[in-house]
């Protein structure tokens, strides 16, 4: 099955045309899931062992080249599963692609370690319908409720707080088309495997490109995966609670989105909040030339060879693309 911005969900992917449920929605007998409750320490708690693990081993062993490699090759490719795949393919459907593309988003999207594709996409969607208003799942907005700091809690709440209250309820209801789509449902299913490969693959490279030593395959694993995974959770967290604090607000929308420039590189283009929750149907987050958007570029370069279709492109640019 082919996901297109014509698929069933379509309605659900934060497209301007998109209408907003009535009201937030309510918790399922208002009790925290318990399995997302042990999946958030799981997702909080191993990667920020593994990158204090991987610090001490380049302390002992050194910090090699190999390493490097494989921490920034290993980032690119989930970063762009998260950005370009979790994000704008699947949350909001800015593009269209055949089974084997739609894998592999899947898949690099689930190595990063953030969720299965369904609880990531919901959520996403969520935060879209209900952004800075009461049903935001993340919003970084000021606690009130008598207690100290509201603004800092806040902010802990927008950036990873929020996975440990994170509550039961119908997250069907924003994903019916990815419920109908088996392919992405399996993906889903198998959404620890992916993660498995996402810590074995840069051991492998590590053990194959230093000869067959155990010490490239420690540093693979350590910095290509559990360090690599911790870095883009906060480069990624960080767009859900600075993006929606500091930065810029070249557009007039309705909630606190914000660019974040200085995030731009890391996030692969993410951080231009801004600018997404203002057209949130593109492929681009790039609005002016200068602004870095690695992500938007991919899209277009698999775009060019054929491999995605019907992309959502700004204004400006399906203008010019159209008069070559």
């Amino acid at each position: 099955m082919t996901i297109s911005p014509e698929s069933p969900g379509a309605a659900a992917s934060g497209a301007p045309r998109t209408s907003r449920p009535a009201a937030a929605p309510q918790a399922a007998g208002g009790d925290t899931d318990a399995s997302a409750r042990r999946l958030a320490y799981l997702t909080v708690g191993v990667p920020t062992a593994g990158f204090a693990g991987a610090v001490v081993f380049a302390y002992h062993y050194g910090f090699t080249g190999v390493d490097l490699g494989l921490l920034i090759g290993m980032y690119l490719l989930t970063s762009l599963g998260v950005e370009g795949g979790f994000h704008r393919f699947f949350s909001h459907l800015s593009f269209a692609a055949k089974p084997g593309v739609t894998a592999f988003w899947g898949i690099a999207g689930s190595m990063a370690a953030q969720g299965p594709v369904v609880f990531w996409v919901a959520t996403h969607r969520q935060h879209h319908a209900f952004t800075d208003r009461d049903g935001d799942p993340h919003s970084p907005r000021p606690m009130q409720d008598g207690r100290k700091y509201p603004r800092l809690r806040g902010l802990w709440h927008g950036h990873v707080g929020w996975l440990f209250t994170v509550r039961r309820q119908n997250w069907s209801r924003y994903v019916p088309d990815l419920m109908k789509n088996r392919l992405v449902m399996k993906i889903n299913e198998y959404y620890f495997v992916w993660v498995l490969a996402g810590l074995a693959l840069p051991a492998l490279l590590g053990w194959a490109l230093t000869g067959g030593s155990l010490r490239g395959a420690a540093g693979g694993l350590l910095w290509g995966g559990l360090a690599r995974i911790f870095l883009l959770d906060h480069v990624t967290w960080s767009v859900n609670s600075i993006g929606h604090t500091l930065g810029s607000r070249p557009h007039r929308t309705r909630d606190n989105s914000r660019n974040v420039a200085t995030l731009a590189p890391f996030s692969v283009g993410g951080s231009w909040h801004n600018n997404h929750h203002a057209q949130p149907a593109l492929a681009h987050n790039r609005h002016t030339f200068w602004q870095i958007d690695i992500a938007g570029g991919f899209i277009r370069l698999l775009d060019v060879l054929g491999l995605v279709t019907n992309v959502r492109y700004p204004k400006r640019a399906r203008s010019e693309q159209h008069s070559k």
